[in-house]
């Protein structure tokens, strides 16, 4: 039989043509249907399985250390001790974490019955979402890669893993000895700019996990809409820090410089601009002068301690950004080193760009207010920032401020360094983001919760109660049943 004058045969041929062209147009989908195939075989539901990976995992991050430090300081000009602090070892103690609480994160959670489900087992079951992908960004991009990871793997899922192509030096170490120390049949690392990151975006998965701005987490969330895919979007934001007049101005500029210009000011958890008085920021300008001195030198362009801007694009951007306001510390740059000199800003507009978007490095503006309520307006009247910071000797002020706000995360009289606390959830709210992780918040976010109740198929007598027809009796039995709440059962 013949079809539009084509045999079986030639049919065949056609076939396997536009399949292998199809192959060659999309690079990833021969790797996705590998990842898939591997999910339903079950492999990576098992504890042992899942430990093993971790361990691997671990053994990627003492192993490449070395190359791993070379890398980020290639990419962002990061000293030995920032990329240990903030990139390094933040991975190993996940991943420490998660070994140590694997088997009782993975158990089943009984709940509490009613007497409907008295001799019934309830219970809640973790299950993995099956194949995730993990999109990272430049900023930290071996952390905001390993960390989600992580919790991926210990929920038992197959990971398809993006790192940036901005941090290159970076992207090369991941993509050449990651995948030696993970199973090849269900973790991947896949590479490209945002052309290949678009088209990978047009696959289905069974989880997003993305990092980055909220420009482009939208595009993300709205490739995952269209296949109904849950997502986790950790974004950024423009980050308020008050400073209270009763405080003492060295102290404050002491961790607020540290917080500011760590990694260039390449954090999205960075405090992104003071919110404080007159008589305060002229209290405050000569101690931020003081802590950049004593932190970076007179010329910080040679400390080794200050990192450097990724790239020309958001160099020249940064650049721009000095122009606002009035500059009363810094202001240097040096295009051939992607360098920006600490910087910090008075007499700033909020009209102004360097108000109107993400900084995103190490320039500093300070607005001043009248009072703290004053300030919290500011603040209330724009997107809800991913962290939000306060000082003030006076504990009031300081609950005031996390009373009446909305933010990601808070921190009073100190800047982000809950994030280096597993047992604190990093995530936004509202345009800073969705979704949470670390430590078991990164276990939760990748498994469904299933909802369990298994009962015995004998005692059918027992159910009479709720069968039709009704009457007063059942109604009033039902309903006090219903409202009655047993111990949870073990």
């Amino acid at each position: 039989m013949t079809v539009g004058g084509a045999g079986p045969r030639m049919l065949l041929c056609l076939f396997n043509i536009c399949h292998a062209m199809g192959s060659r147009m999309d690079p990833f989908e021969e790797k996705l249907r590998r990842l898939k195939e591997a999910f339903k075989t079950g492999k990576t539901k098992s504890a042992k399985f899942r430990a093993e990976q971790l361990r691997n995992l671990s053994r990627f991050l003492q192993h490449n250390s070395k190359q791993l430090r070379d890398a980020l300081a290639g990419d962002l000009g990061k000293s030995a001790l920032e990329s240990d602090i903030s990139e390094i070892i933040l991975c190993q103690n996940e991943v420490d974490l998660a070994l140590k609480n694997l088997q009782t994160w993975m158990k089943d959670e009984s709940v509490s019955t009613n007497l409907l489900t008295k001799l019934s087992s309830a219970f809640i079951r973790k299950e993995p979402f099956g194949v995730v992908l993990i999109i990272a960004p430049w900023n930290y991009p071996l952390n905001l890669l390993i960390v989600p990871l992580v919790g991926a793997i210990a929920a038992g899922n197959c990971a398809v893993l993006k790192p940036s192509e901005i941090s290159k030096n970076t992207e090369k170490v991941l993509a050449e000895l990651l995948p030696q120390y993970l199973d090849p049949s269900c973790f991947t690392v896949v590479l490209g700019g945002p052309e290949e990151t678009g088209q990978l975006l047009k696959h289905k998965f069974d989880y997003i996990f993305f990092t980055g701005s909220p420009q482009v987490g939208k595009i993300v969330m709205t490739a995952a809409a269209k296949h109904l895919t849950p997502i986790t979007l950790e974004l950024g934001g423009k980050n308020p820090c008050y400073v209270d007049d009763d405080c003492d101005p060295q102290t404050v500029a002491n961790r607020v410089a540290w917080f500011r210009y760590f990694n260039a000011g390449q954090t999205c958890v960075a405090p992104d601009y003071i919110l404080c008085s007159q008589e305060m920021q002229e209290r405050l300008v000569p101690a931020l002068q003081n802590a950049i001195t004593r932190f970076y030198g007179d010329n910080p362009q040679t400390s080794p301690n200050l990192g450097r801007i990724i790239n020309q694009k958001h160099f020249k951007r940064l650049q721009g950004l000095l122009g606002c306001g009035r500059v009363v510390i810094g202001g240097q740059s040096d295009e051939g080193e992607c360098y920006i000199a600490p910087t910090v800003l008075v007499d700033v507009r909020e009209s102004e760009p360097v108000m109107q978007e993400e900084i995103f490095g190490p320039i500093l503006p300070l607005v001043t207010v009248r009072s703290l309520d004053e300030a919290i307006n500011f603040i209330n009247q724009r997107e809800k920032p991913l962290a939000l910071y306060a000082f003030s000797n006076n504990s009031q002020v300081v609950n005031q401020m996390l009373e009446r706000t909305s933010s990601g995360g808070f921190g009073g009289n100190d800047g982000f360094l809950y994030l280096t606390l597993p047992a604190m959830p990093l995530g936004g709210v509202g345009n800073s983001g969705m979704g949470r992780y670390h430590g078991k918040f990164s276990f939760d976010t990748f498994s469904h919760q299933r909802a369990c109740l298994l009962r015995s198929p004998g005692m059918e007598m027992l159910n009479d109660l709720r069968y039709p027809p009704y009457g007063p009796w059942n109604q009033q039995f039902i309903s006090w049943a219903m409202g009655s709440q047993s111990c949870t059962l073990l």
